[in-house]
């Protein structure tokens, strides 16, 4: 599935029938996961996340901005936080394979629908702008609402992407866009000195120097006479929410002002949360419930070798055709133990009953020992690559190197073959449950002796590359023999397994 996340910010904090009200119209459209919902009275705003397949996603954010527009006007509100719209903004951020420039692909599109169906202007930002000067959101909402009245229309840098060259005159300005995933995360000091939140802010923030990837200000929570530390971590990659609470700590202890707590404004990827961190800066109200992966749906069977097939058509040398062949030799296991499951307890088969169960167990098995020779394969190739980067610039060295190479050719030829040599088995017990099992899946049979062959096939290439590398003479012809006797069989199974089914 195409995942997106997507976290509209609303210019309403105090009103919960209003945001109650966008949450209902995001929650009706259907494959829409609504995972988030936190609202701050001090900043009059709202953030909202949901995730769900991009077209799904891309409804959801219509319907929302659409309801916002209808139930917030920019021009009786205020706050401590910018703002230039109803919806202020709303970024798609890629989830699972979905590629960065799919999740602009989808921003631009609702940011189009907007600007015609709602004659909202939509500025376009981050991954899914237009213009290069206009990537980043503070330049684009620099005046907020009030002064984009007067520039929208006039100012150049202030003409819309998409919509009418006129602010809407209640709903303002919406920014749509593209982003890695943001942190939104605030850390409130055991005080009520703004000026010294405002001071570490301006500190920490990137472009003054400070942390990178850290957006920051400073605000009083005048609710609770508090002041506050507001971040946006644009990437945690390089700034995680613990460092950037380390550093605020330490910069208020040094003015003699302790931490009350942190909070997480929103989603947090897992990568991103570590128990240190939870365990030093005391979240307030953390459940883990704040993680976006424990919103994400379940990948099914048919959506989970994703993360493999990403590795092998990478520029790493491993996985590769090795591990390769041991999963599509895997794959005809899984067929063969398929169709002996469509056999046992029919009454129908009941004469070879025995027999089925025994050829499933076996299968199951070589299976097991095939998805153990995936990860296997690539690990004897570094082996090999590792000794070939040994040091060679004394003659002793020479030779720790050369025998080190030996030895990691002998393994790399030896796992494929191991390869070859369970593949020759799934291939007997293929011909056999075709033979003798459930007529409706004899293809299936036939289908798992074909791929156990072209794996068997492929591992072949994989013990030729490797035995010249293979100093032992008599050790490598044996090798070989063994492949070439093995190819061989696989030819006469192929023949038997299909002439099995009765098909060919």
């Amino acid at each position: 599935m195409k995942l997106v996340e997507c976290v509209p910010n609303f210019s309403e904090g105090r009103r919960p029938e209003v945001i109650d009200a966008i949450c209902a119209a995001i929650a009706a459209v259907p494959g829409v996961n609504l995972v988030g919902q936190e609202m701050d009275a001090d900043h009059n705003r709202a953030v909202v996340t949901f995730v769900g397949e991009i077209a799904a996603a891309q409804e959801a954010a219509f319907r929302c901005i659409e309801k916002a527009a209808e139930l917030i006007d920019l021009r009786a509100h205020e706050g401590a936080h910018p703002r230039m719209g109803a919806t202020d903004v709303c970024p798609f951020v890629p989830l699972g394979d979905t590629t960065m420039e799919e999740a602009a692909d989808a921003a631009r599109a609702v940011a189009a629908r907007v600007g015609e169906q709602l004659s909202i202007p939509v500025f376009l930002y981050e991954a899914a702008a237009v213009r290069n000067d206009r990537r980043s959101l503070p330049k684009i909402r620099k005046g907020q609402f009030e002064g984009l009245r007067d520039q929208i229309g006039t100012d150049p840098f202030k003409e819309p992407d998409f919509g009418p060259h006129a602010i809407h005159e209640s709903a303002g300005a919406t920014a749509i866009g593209a982003r890695f995933f943001l942190v939104a995360y605030n850390v409130n000091l055991d005080s009520n000195d703004v000026a010294l939140a405002k001071k570490i802010g301006s500190t920490i923030r990137e472009k003054n120097g400070g942390l990178p990837g850290v957006k920051s200000m400073g605000f009083h929570l005048e609710d609770r006479d508090l002041a506050q530390v507001s971040m946006n971590l644009v990437d945690y990659r390089k700034t995680s929410p613990g460092r950037a609470f380390a550093e605020i700590r330490d910069m208020a202890a040094a003015e003699g002002v302790g931490i009350l707590e942190s909070e997480v404004i929103g989603l947090i990827p897992q990568a991103a949360v570590t128990q240190s961190f939870v365990d030093m800066t005391k979240p307030a109200g953390w459940s883990g419930d704040e993680i976006i992966e424990n919103h994400l749906p379940e990948r099914g069977p048919l959506e989970s070798c994703g993360p493999f097939l990403d590795a092998l058509q990478s520029a790493s040398p491993t996985p590769g055709g090795g591990s390769a062949a041991a999963l599509v030799g895997a794959a005809g296991a899984a067929l063969v133990a398929m169709v002996t499951n469509l056999t046992v307890g029919r009454e129908k088969y009941a004469a070879v009953e025995d027999e089925m169960v025994a050829i499933r167990a076996q299968s199951v098995a070589l299976q097991s020992e095939l998805e153990t020779l995936i990860k296997t394969d690539a690990e004897a190739y570094a082996a090999f690559m590792t000794a070939l980067k040994m040091p060679k610039a004394t003659d002793e060295e020479k030779a720790v190197r050369r025998e080190a190479m030996g030895r990691a050719a002998i393994v790399a030829a030896e796992i494929p073959l191991d390869t070859m040599r369970r593949c020759i088995a799934v291939m007997e017990l293929a011909a056999a449950a075709a033979r003798k099992g459930n007529r409706n899946a004899a293809s299936d049979g036939g289908v798992g002796a074909l791929l156990a062959r072209a794996a068997l096939r492929a591992a072949e290439l994989n013990v030729r590359i490797n035995l010249p590398s293979v100093k032992d003479l008599d050790l490598r012809q044996e090798m070989s023999s063994q492949a070439e006797a093995l190819a061989r069989r696989a030819e006469e199974l192929e023949r038997s397994a299909l002439e099995a089914t009765g098909l060919l």
